[in-house]
């Protein structure tokens, strides 16, 4: 009876423990930037610094975490559809050439990710739902905010 009980207690905290990993992502945006919704087909493009302009003519920065970072497994699996190494050589090459607004600012956290968006007109981020702050407005992407069914950027 005991060895049953331990394998219970054990089989529930490993459940536990794989839906905190689970993560939902928010797309976030300065809170001067018009454009309200994304699709995912864009996102793509302004995370590979393919897009350079929002539609009312603002340049489009992405603040995004580290490639190498383990929290951007799903950014790296549903957005990117490439690896870290091949994701940081994409980034690398958006910002060529543009040393004064480059297309791809990577930093350390989530919360440099909401500050950085905060800051800068027309930045757009990834970030877990936790660390949105008042300060960044949340897009929807293909017409879903986070937390919806059906959302893309959802962690499971």
């Amino acid at each position: 009876m005991p060895g049953k009980r331990v394998f219970f207690i054990s089989l529930m905290w490993l459940a536990c423990a794989g839906v905190g990993l689970a993560k939902d992502l928010a797309v976030i945006a300065n809170k001067a930037n018009t454009v309200t919704t994304v699709a995912m087909p864009d996102l793509v493009k302004i995370c590979k610094g393919q897009s350079s302009r929002w539609p009312d003519g603002k340049p489009v920065t992405f603040i995004t975490r580290n490639p190498s970072s383990p929290d951007m497994k799903m950014v790296l699996d549903k957005v990117y559809a490439m690896s870290k190494e091949d994701v940081a050589a994409a980034i690398t090459a958006a910002n060529h050439g543009r040393t004064n607004h480059p297309a791809i600012v990577i930093v350390e956290t989530d919360e440099d990710v909401v500050n950085k968006v905060q800051s800068i007109p027309g930045a757009v981020g990834l970030v877990d739902v936790y660390s949105i702050n008042g300060g960044v407005m949340v897009m929807k992407l293909g017409g879903k905010l986070p937390l919806e069914p059906g959302y893309a950027l959802h962690g499971n």
